[in-house]
């Protein structure tokens, strides 16, 4: 048996995303372990976590629903990104780097939101 969101592109792209999140903030200084380190992490968790769970719904507003908040949770990746930077924990070349990974995920899973909306 197959999960619904195991075939969805949006979350293999979204568990990518958070990979990379997950290395990047490997070179963060160990005293930000539980405050941005463990913020980034969940906020780009929450991306995947958000079409899984979404895709377990029984309409498709509901699961639209679960869309938007994986959109917010990119929003929330992105503010903390410019903190990192602000911080020195990443270049501008990474910051700008993972900046258009999330706008590239949002556009996705904006595009598969109108999909779900138009389909019948």
């Amino acid at each position: 048996m197959a999960f619904r969101f195991e075939q969805l592109e949006i979350w293999h792209d979204a568990n990518q995303y958070v990979d990379t999140i997950y290395k990047t903030v490997k070179t963060f200084p160990k005293d930000e372990m539980f405050a941005l380190t463990d913020q980034l992490r969940r906020s780009a968790s929450s991306i995947a976590a958000n079409i899984a769970e979404g895709s377990g719904s029984t309409s498709k507003k509901d699961f639209m629903h679960y869309l938007d908040i994986a959109i917010k949770s990119i929003y929330e990746t992105v503010s903390h990104l410019y903190l990192a930077k602000t911080q020195n924990y990443i270049s501008e070349e990474q910051r700008i780097k993972l900046y258009t990974n999330a706008e590239i995920l949002t556009k996705k899973i904006q595009a598969f939101k109108g999909w779900l909306r138009n389909s019948s």
